[in-house]
């Protein structure tokens, strides 16, 4: 039987990484995790984790008593704390699974004794998010930059230490290509979605129901948020009953242009748990998501799975679902006209009937699908 040999080191609990931890506890190869949390991963025993509470103590008094960049930056400047401990635990021979600017002193003494790493690719290359948002972000006379600059550079520094790319989409992977990884370095994945909750609605759609924009996601100028609110306002101008759902969610570097759209009939929640999401989204006749920069964006899956139609740019990652005139369209970053034209054009095809089909949709997205690309991924450094 093969040894437990791998690791995950990340800062905070996500569901990816929740995943990957359970889905390699599950197969025997898990041997520890390392995280700064007072909890481990749900689902891993708890013999399996070795925790660092305090640093997430500090991360979690910032968040609440600074602005969200500020807080942020904060967070990051707690990782080269978080690695220096966990680089610590790390043996001769693990293999180590992290992302971004959290693990670089992991990935540099796994590599020198033995052991992979394994980027999980939540988001493109670093180069590519960087040069893209800092764009972005000039753009829109943004005071801030897309993340702490000191943060980017230990992403860029992290980049000569990984052996693999756990890849959720084709837009993450082209931008690792493009930057010089091989092929054979991409591991294809994909983040699951709970299909219990995010399922069609049952009942036929409410007749007298106006045509109902959603986007559960946050808003930010990375989200292309400026570009979602001025096609709301072409979608207006053509269907003038048409109303708006998004999340109270704004970033430090949307607020400005936010206030310039306050004339828009938006209906605002708070986030939501998962079956008030799917609730929600099961309101709403189209999701839209124009951002300029995403792993796999799983609100756009999540929406899929209700049965909306969705209008994605080829960034999101969740674009790789889409069958363009059946499930959604596809339009070109920072264009909000292609949005309301196409919007328009959906709003037509659900006057008429149309229904997007979900069959098939959860096998492709399940979390035992997961399980068998993941192991089948690293069976040959499980021994």
């Amino acid at each position: 039987m093969s040894s437990p040999r791998f690791v995950v080191a990340v800062p905070f609990r996500t569901d990816y990484y929740t995943n990957y931890a359970r889905i390699l506890e599950r197969a025997g190869w898990l041997r520890t995790c390392l995280l700064w949390t007072r909890n481990g991963f749900p689902g891993v025993p708890a013999e399996r984790h070795q925790l660092l509470p305090a640093l997430g103590l500090l991360s979690y008094a910032s968040a609440k008593t600074l602005p969200p960049y500020p807080a942020e930056s904060f967070r990051f400047a707690l990782h080269p704390l978080f690695d220096a401990w966990a680089a610590g635990k790390v043996r001769p021979g693990d293999h180590v699974i992290s992302s971004y600017g959290y693990a670089n002193a992991c990935f540099r003494k796994a590599r020198r004794h033995g052991g992979k790493t394994f980027l999980d690719g939540g988001n493109s290359h670093p180069e590519h998010f960087w040069d893209l948002l800092t764009e972005e972000h000039k753009r829109w006379d943004c005071p801030y930059p897309p993340i702490a600059p000191f943060q980017h550079r230990r992403a860029m520094k992290m980049m000569e230490d990984v052996d693999y790319v756990l890849s959720p989409s084709g837009f993450v992977t082209q931008s690792f290509l493009d930057r010089g990884f091989t092929q054979d370095q991409i591991l294809p994945v994909f983040y699951p979605v709970d299909l219990s909750k995010f399922k069609p609605a049952t009942e036929e759609r409410p007749k007298d129901r106006p045509f109902t924009v959603i986007n559960t996601g946050g808003l930010s100028l990375r989200k292309g948020t400026p570009y979602l609110l001025e096609a709301f306002r072409l979608i207006r101008k053509r269907i003038p009953d048409a109303r708006f759902l998004l999340t109270d969610s704004p970033t430090d570097s949307i607020k400005p242009i936010l206030a310039r759209y306050s004339d828009l009939p938006i209906e605002w929640a708070a986030y939501l748990p998962e079956d008030k999401l799917g609730e929600r989204l099961r309101t709403a006749d189209l999701f839209v998501l124009p951002s300029l920069e995403e792993g796999l964006v799983r609100t756009a899956l999540q929406a899929i799975a209700t049965g909306l139609p969705c209008i994605l740019t080829p960034n999101t990652g969740a674009n790789d679902y889409i069958v363009p005139g059946a499930n959604g369209s596809i339009v070109p970053i920072r264009d909000a006209a292609a949005i309301a034209d196409e919007a328009c054009a959906w709003w037509e095809r659900i006057q008429q009937g149309h229904k997007v089909d979900t069959t098939g949709f959860a096998e492709r997205l399940s979390l035992d699908r997961l399980t068998e690309v993941l192991t089948a991924h690293l069976a040959p450094f499980a021994d």
